[in-house]
């Protein structure tokens, strides 16, 4: 069988037949669907699982419902609605992009696709996603589960990653996204690869395109995409200080507004070869009275490990005056942080240390 047997309408026409069928039609931003509600939706779900994101997302609507909602909102109210999503440049551009919309576009989300791309965190498929999907325009799009539909119906050797390969991939996906019905045919295609398509054991039996893939025809599902060429993940290390003051209000500090965990509150955080104490002294001005060091935790980001290690701190003269708290908060950067408090977002292995330390201390 030829890779090119399988024609445009044909391909079409058994997609857009299964999706009428099994599509996914009733997600919540498929509800009062708009440009702004699917921008949200796309920006979530990149790296991120349909059903991991549901409740993230009706929980944002519910804080801004509309696009000036977002845009005139604090950064830290946007990223506390986002914590525990990851990859927490997404929000910030999302609130950035919000921002531009609403001085620049009036606050209507822009319709049109080269005024979508330049905004902040938009590439050339998540523009294609949001108009087509949002107002039918038509648009080819080309998210992860797209790509590995069509590697494998048309046996696309090589990573994605390289450029030879996506744009061969895209040639494939304008070729084929019909010019009636587009937002179904593209919600059916991401349909097709997250759930029947899928990286390992992909349920073939029930795909509309089985009898033209020509990685089924060969048996060779699992040879498409091709793989990303490994490399050794490093492994970087980070002493964390959870310390608390005579209120139980626990020292965060704020990171800078760029890299991992960008804008968000988190743990003093000091280097392995660092003395605690002297840190403490030079830079909080004071005394460690005692210090606890907890188990190793490990938390991954996409290109490093990072391997945490907690210091639990008790001050000197922790019940007196607190004269420790007016130093540090000399900084704007500095925040005592009761457990209560809505602060914004938190990198989720802080999270889970603060939970530990209440918990400890109950």
């Amino acid at each position: 069988m030829s890779k090119a047997a399988l024609k445009a309408p044909s391909f079409s026409r058994s997609v857009l037949t299964w999706f009428d069928t099994h599509g996914r039609k009733h997600l919540p931003w498929q509800q009062d669907r708009s440009p702004y509600r699917v921008w949200v939706s796309e920006i979530m779900l990149q790296q991120t699982q349909v059903a991991t994101v549901i409740p993230y997302f009706e929980a944002f609507m519910a804080r801004f419902p509309q696009l000036h909602d977002l845009a005139d909102a604090p950064l830290d109210d946007v990223l506390a609605r986002w914590s525990g999503l990851g990859y927490y440049a997404r929000a910030r551009n999302l609130h950035k992009a919000a921002q531009m919309v609403r001085d620049q576009h009036d606050g209507i989300f822009p319709t049109n696709f080269a005024d979508v791309l330049v905004l902040p965190g938009i590439g050339r498929s998540t523009a294609g996603a949001i108009l087509s999907l949002a107002l039918n325009q038509h648009h080819a799009i080309l998210d992860g589960n797209v790509k590995r539909v069509l590697a494998r119906v048309f046996a696309v050797d090589g990573w994605p990653g390289k450029t030879l390969v996506a744009e061969l991939l895209w040639q494939h996906s304008e070729r084929l996204t019909p010019k009636k019905r587009v937002a179904d045919f593209n919600q059916a295609m991401m349909d097709l690869g997250a759930g029947i398509c899928t990286r390992s054991r992909p349920q073939c039996g029930l795909c509309p395109l089985q009898r033209n893939c020509v990685a089924f025809s060969e048996q060779r599902q699992t040879d498409y995409p091709g793989k990303k060429p490994k490399k050794t993940i490093p492994v970087r290390e980070t002493q964390m200080l959870l310390l608390s003051n005579a209120n139980s209000e626990v020292l965060l500090q704020r990171r800078p507004p760029t890299g991992i965990w960008g804008g968000l509150l988190s743990l003093p955080e000091i280097s392995m070869d660092d003395d605690v104490s002297g840190w403490c002294e030079k830079h909080l001005g004071f005394a460690v009275e005692e210090q606890t060091c907890w188990p190793v935790v490990r938390h991954t980001f996409s290109h490093f490990h990072l391997d945490i290690s907690p210091v639990l701190i008790s001050p000197a003269n922790a019940t007196g005056s607190n004269s420790h708290t007016m130093s540090v908060m000399e900084g704007p950067e500095w925040v005592w942080y009761k457990g209560c408090a809505d602060i914004g977002g938190l990198p989720a292995p802080v999270a889970r240390l603060l939970a530990k330390m209440r918990e400890a201390s109950v």
